[in-house]
C-alpha cells in the first residue's frame, strides 16, 4: 500500500488544488509554476491537519519524514542547510486554510536560529544587529505560538530594556541590546514554560508545525468561522518556506499591496511598505507604514517590477489581488497572492470593470459576488446636514458610518452588545483576539495600523466601518484624549469610514443608494435568473422601498401588522372582547376604512404589481395585554381598594391616579363617579378583562384558534379584510391605478378550510366589484405551512390560485420546535455541537422541510400544471434557500426590502450554477 503523501513542493501543486494546499499553498505553487519570483518551500497538506485531530492531536506517520526530505529540496535551491551554523537555512512556517481567514491562525518567522546558527547569519550577513535582532523575534514568535507565553511578557522586556537605555526606536537598539534581550527571552521561557528554549532546529520545526495546526482551533479562529460560515472540517494547511528578509537595511523592505482599491474599487495600486521591516510588522500594525506610491519615489526600478507583477497576477487570477512582498536587498520576492477582501461597493465595481476590460464574462462576475457582500451593501453615512465635532481624522479603512458608546477592551464590547448597547471598539491596534469584539462592536476605531492592519482587513471583510492609524489620539486606559478633549468609556462617538473622520457624541446617519455598479450587475442578474423576487411588505413605505430595489410585487403582507397602531388598537381589543356578533361587527364597521386605506396605499406603491394579503393569521390573544401583566394589575388594585374602604368617613382618599383616568374608567363601565369607590370599579373591569383574555389564551398558539380556523368561526373578520381590499382595488382602479390583489389564507391544513374560506372571498368581490369585476383581477390562494397541506396538496390545488410556503411555521411543525423556545435554550448547542449543521430558522432544512415542499409543488402541479407556487419566509433571503427554491421549480421567493438585491443576484447564481445559465454571457 502506498504511504499517503502529506507534503507536496511547490512545483508539484497548482491553485485546482486549494482544498489539499489551502489558499496560501495552492497560490505560491501556483506563481511558482508561472515563474514569478517565489522563494522555495512546501505544504503540508490539510488532509494531514485533518488527521492530526483524529489521531489526538499527533502528527501522523510519516509526516516529518516527507518534511525532512522537502527541506533538501529548499536546502539545495537555497545552497544553504538547515541548522548549518556557517550558512544556516531559515525558514517561515505560516497556516493557509482553504477559506480565507486573515490573521486568525498562526505564523513563527526566521525558524532554524539558535545559539550557533544565530553566529553564523551574523557572519553570513556581516550583521549581528540583525542577526541577533532575528533571533529576539523567532524565540518571541515561538514562545507565544508553541508554548502559549503572553505576547505582553516578551514586550514587557523590550519596553523595559528601551527605556533603560533611552530609546524611542527599535532602529537604536544595538546588535549587544539584541543580544541582551535575547538571553531575557529565554530565561522567561524557562520560567514560564519550564522547558528551555529548543536548539535542536528539527524540533523547532515540528513543534512549530503542530501549534499552527493547533491554531486552527483557537477561540479566534473559530468566532471568525462562525461568522463566516466556513467549516470546521476544512482543516488548515502548513507552509513552510525560505526567508528572505527585508530587515537587513534599509535596501530592504516589506510590504502588502492590493492591485484595486479594496475600499473604492478604482483601478490602482493600493497598500502600503515598511523599510527595514519583516511582514508581520506591516500587518499587526505596530508601525504605521507608508503607502505604496512612496516605493515609487524610494526603489523607482523595484515598484516598477512589483506594479508589472501584480498585473500579471490580476490577469492570471482573473480577480483583484492582495499580494504580499518583501525586498531583500533590492531583489524584490512575492510571497503571497490571494483574492483580495473588498468592500461591497467595490466588490461590484471591480465586477463590473473586469467584465468591461473583458477578463471576465458577466456569468463570472455574477458568481464572484458574495451574500456577505450583499447582505452588508448599503453602508450608512452621516447625515451632512449640521456641523459634527471632529474630534480626529484617521484613515478610512472601512466604509461605513456607525455611532456607539466607546469601549476600551472587545470582552466589555461584547457585554454591553448583548445588553443592547450599540458600541465602538476603541483599540491602539486590534490583534486577532479581538475578533469577538469586533463582531460586537458597530464600528472599529485604532489609533496605530494601516489600511492593512488586522483591524481594516477585518472589518472591511465584515461590512463595519473602520478608522485606523488615528495617531493623534492617546489612548489611555479606559478614555482616550484627542487635542483638549477626553473621551471616557460610555461616552457616545461617532465614526466615518469614508473619510476617517472620529466625531464626539451621537450623529444622524442615513442609508445609502444603490450605486451605479450595483444597477449594472442587477441588471445583468435579471437577464440570467428565471426566479422572481418579490417582497415582504406590510406598509407603503416598505413596498416603495422594495421597489426601488427592484421587487417584482408584494410576496406577503401581514395585516396583523397593520393592527397595532396607537389608533387601531383600542378598536382590535374592543372587536376580539366583543360579547356578540353584532357588537363584533360593530368595531368591525370602524377597522373597514383602515384597511381600506392600508391595501390601497399597498396597490398604489406597487402599481401593476401583485400584492399577496394574508388574511389575519395570528391568535386574538395576542392582540391583547399580557396575562401576568394584567394579574398584578388586579391585585394591586384588590389591595388599594382595601385601603379605600378603610379611610374614615369625611376623608379623602389620595391615589395615583388621575382623575381624568378614574372618569375614563367609570365611564367605560357605564358608572357616575359617585356610585363605588374607583378602586372597585377598576378592579372589577380588571377582572372581567383578566376572564376574557384567560378564555381566549391558547395553550399553544401555533396549534391553536389561528389563521383560517379563525376565518372560519368568525367569518365576520375575513369578510371585512376581503371588503377593505376589493373597495381599494375598485378605488385604485378608478384612478388608472392596476391593483392585481393575491389573497392568501392562511394555516390550512384540510381542503375543506380552503373551499370555505374561497367562497366567502368570491362570494364579498361579487358584492363589492360587481361588473367591475373584470377591471380588479384577483387569485385566492393558500399559505402552505401545515405538513398536511403539503401531503394532500393535490386536494388543495383543486381550490387554489396559488401556493406560498411559510417556510417559518413549516420548520417549527416540520421540527416540532417552538421557535422562540428553540433559538432561546437549545438551538444554538445543536448547531455548534453539529447535531444540525445550520440553524433551520436562517437556512431551509432541505431534507425534512424542503422535502415537503418539492412534494407539494409535484402533487399541486399534476392538478395545476401551471399552479404559481413561492417561498414568503425569511429563508426568501438566504442564498442557500434560495439555490434549493431554484432547484425545486419554484416560481418565486419573497424577503424583506433590503435583501431584495441580494435575492435579485442570488437567483442569477442559482441558474447559473445549475447548468441552465449562459457561462459564456458576453
Amino acid at each position: 500500500m502506498n504511504a499517503v503523501k502529506w507534503v507536496f513542493l511547490f512545483q508539484e501543486g497548482s491553485v485546482s488544488m486549494k482544498e489539499l494546499l489551502g489558499g496560501k499553498g495552492a497560490n505560491l505553487a501556483e506563481m511558482t509554476g508561472i515563474g514569478l519570483p517565489v522563494p522555495p518551500g512546501f505544504t503540508v497538506t490539510t488532509e494531514a491537519c485533518r488527521a492530526f485531530y483524529a489521531s489526538g492531536r499527533a502528527l501522523p506517520e510519516g509526516v516529518m519524514e516527507q518534511v525532512s526530505t522537502a527541506m533538501h529540496g529548499i536546502e539545495d535551491a537555497k545552497g544553504q542547510r538547515f541548522g548549518d551554523p556557517h550558512n544556516p537555512l531559515l525558514v517561515s512556517v505560516r497556516s493557509g486554510s482553504v477559506s480565507s481567514m486573515p490573521g486568525m491562525m498562526d505564523t513563527i518567522l526566521n525558524l532554524g536560529l539558535n545559539d550557533e546558527t544565530v553566529q553564523g547569519l551574523a557572519k553570513e550577513t556581516n550583521n549581528p544587529r540583525f542577526a541577533y535582532d532575528c533571533y529576539r523575534r523567532l524565540i518571541q514568535m515561538y514562545g507565544n505560538v508553541v508554548l502559549h507565553i503572553p505576547l505582553i511578557s516578551f514586550e514587557d522586556l523590550l519596553i523595559r530594556m528601551k527605556e533603560e537605555r533611552g530609546y524611542s526606536e527599535e532602529s537604536e537598539v544595538t546588535a549587544e541590546d539584541w543580544q541582551s534581550l535575547v538571553d531575557q527571552y529565554k530565561q522567561l521561557i524557562e520560567q514560564e514554560a519550564a522547558v528551555p528554549f529548543p536548539q535542536n532546529v528539527n524540533e523547532q520545526l515540528e513543534k512549530a508545525i503542530e501549534a499552527v495546526f493547533l491554531s486552527w482551533n483557537n477561540a479566534r479562529a473559530i468566532i471568525y468561522r462562525k461568522a463566516h460560515r466556513i467549516p470546521d472540517e476544512q482543516g488548515t494547511a502548513v507552509n513552510i518556506q525560505a526567508m528572505v528578509f527585508g530587515n537587513r537595511g534599509d535596501d530592504c523592505g516589506t510590504g502588502v499591496v492590493f492591485t484595486r482599491n479594496p475600499s473604492t474599487g478604482d483601478k490602482i495600486l493600493f497598500g502600503e511598505f515598511l523599510t527595514n521591516a519583516q511582514g508581520e510588522d506591516v500587518v499587526a500594525g505596530i508601525r504605521t507604514p507608508l503607502p505604496i506610491a512612496r516605493m515609487e519615489q524610494e526603489m523607482p526600478p523595484l515598484y516598477v517590477q512589483l506594479a508589472e507583477l501584480a498585473d500579471k497576477l490580476e490577469r492570471h487570477y482573473k480577480d483583484m489581488q492582495d499580494i504580499e512582498f518583501t525586498v531583500d536587498k533590492h531583489k524584490l520576492y512575492i510571497l503571497q497572492t490571494r483574492g483580495g477582501k473588498r468592500t461591497p461597493q467595490a466588490a461590484m465595481r471591480i465586477a463590473v470593470q473586469l467584465v468591461e476590460e473583458g477578463i471576465i464574462t458577466k456569468a463570472e462576475a455574477l458568481l464572484r459576488i458574495e451574500e456577505t457582500h450583499l447582505d452588508q451593501l448599503l453602508h450608512r453615512a452621516i447625515d451632512c446636514s449640521g456641523e459634527p465635532e471632529v474630534l480626529a481624522v484617521g484613515l478610512p479603512a472601512s466604509p461605513g458610518a456607525a455611532s456607539g458608546q466607546a469601549v476600551f477592551d472587545t470582552d466589555t464590547a461584547e457585554h454591553w452588545t448583548k445588553e443592547g448597547k450599540p458600541v465602538i471598539l476603541v483599540r491602539s491596534e486590534t490583534t486577532p483576539e479581538d475578533i469577538h469584539g469586533v463582531l460586537a462592536a458597530e464600528g472599529v476605531l485604532t489609533s496605530r495600523g494601516g489600511m492593512t492592519s488586522h483591524a481594516a482587513v477585518v472589518a472591511r471583510g465584515m461590512g463595519k466601518p473602520c478608522v485606523c492609524g488615528c495617531e493623534s489620539l492617546d489612548i489611555d486606559g479606559n478614555l482616550f484624549r484627542a487635542g483638549d478633549r477626553t473621551i471616557r468609556e460610555g461616552d457616545w462617538i461617532s465614526i466615518d469610514g469614508a473619510n476617517g473622520r472620529v466625531i464626539a457624541g451621537k450623529v444622524g446617519l442615513k442609508e445609502a443608494e444603490l450605486s451605479a455598479e450595483l444597477e449594472q450587475m442587477l441588471q445583468w442578474a435579471d437577464e440570467v435568473r428565471t426566479l422572481r423576487v418579490m417582497t415582504n411588505a406590510d406598509n407603503p413605505e416598505d413596498a416603495r422601498k422594495a421597489s426601488l430595489f427592484g421587487a417584482e410585487g408584494i410576496g406577503l403582507c401581514r395585516t396583523e401588522h397593520m393592527f397595532f397602531g396607537a389608533d387601531r388598537l383600542p378598536l382590535v381589543r374592543h372587536m376580539i372582547l366583543a360579547e356578540s356578533k353584532e357588537e363584533r361587527l360593530k368595531w368591525l364597521a370602524e377597522l373597514l376604512p383602515i384597511q381600506h386605506k392600508d391595501f390601497a396605499g399597498l396597490f398604489r406603491a406597487m402599481d401593476g404589481k401583485p400584492v399577496t394579503i394574508r388574511l389575519l393569521d395570528p391568535p386574538m390573544h395576542e392582540f391583547l395585554p399580557n396575562v401576568d401583566e394584567l394579574s398584578q394589575r388586579y391585585y394591586r388594585l384588590a389591595a388599594q381598594e382595601r385601603r379605600e374602604a378603610a379611610v374614615p368617613e369625611g376623608h379623602e382618599f389620595t391615589s395615583d391616579r388621575s382623575a381624568s383616568t378614574k372618569a375614563a374608567g367609570l365611564a367605560t363601565a357605564g358608572l357616575d363617579s359617585q356610585d363605588f369607590p374607583s378602586a372597585a370599579v377598576e378592579k372589577a373591569e380588571v377582572e372581567q378583562l383578566l376572564r376574557k383574555v384567560r378564555l381566549l389564551h391558547e395553550a399553544n398558539p401555533m396549534l391553536g384558534q389561528r389563521g383560517c380556523r379563525l376565518g372560519i368561526v368568525f367569518p365576520e373578520i375575513y369578510e371585512m379584510q376581503a371588503e377593505a381590499i376589493f373597495r381599494a382595488a375598485a378605488e385604485c382602479a378608478a384612478e388608472g391605478i392596476r391593483a392585481l390583489p393575491e389573497i392568501m389564507i392562511p394555516l390550512v391544513g384540510h381542503v375543506n378550510e380552503l373551499e370555505l374560506m374561497r367562497s366567502l372571498v368570491d362570494r364579498i368581490a361579487k358584492r363589492v366589484l360587481g361588473r367591475e369585476a373584470a377591471r380588479c383581477p384577483y387569485k385566492v390562494g393558500t399559505m402552505i405551512e401545515v405538513p398536511r397541506a403539503a401531503l394532500t396538496a393535490h386536494q388543495i390545488a383543486e381550490k387554489a390560485d396559488f401556493f406560498s410556503f411559510g417556510t417559518n411555521d413549516m420548520t417549527q411543525m416540520t421540527f416540532g420546535y417552538s421557535r422562540d423556545d428553540a433559538e432561546g435554550k437549545f438551538l444554538t448547542h445543536y448547531v455548534e455541537q453539529k447535531v444540525i449543521p445550520h440553524n433551520p430558522f436562517q437556512v431551509l432544512d432541505r431534507e425534512g422541510v424542503g422535502q415537503l415542499i418539492e412534494w407539494a409543488v409535484q402533487k399541486g402541479r399534476t392538478v395545476k400544471p401551471h399552479l404559481k407556487t413561492g417561498v414568503c419566509g425569511e429563508h426568501g433571503g438566504d442564498r442557500q434557500s434560495i439555490f434549493f427554491c431554484h432547484a425545486a421549480g419554484l416560481d418565486y421567493i419573497s424577503c424583506s426590502p433590503y435583501r431584495v438585491p441580494l435575492a435579485r443576484i442570488a437567483a442569477a447564481q442559482a441558474q447559473l450554477l445549475s447548468g441552465a445559465g449562459s457561462q459564456d454571457q458576453k
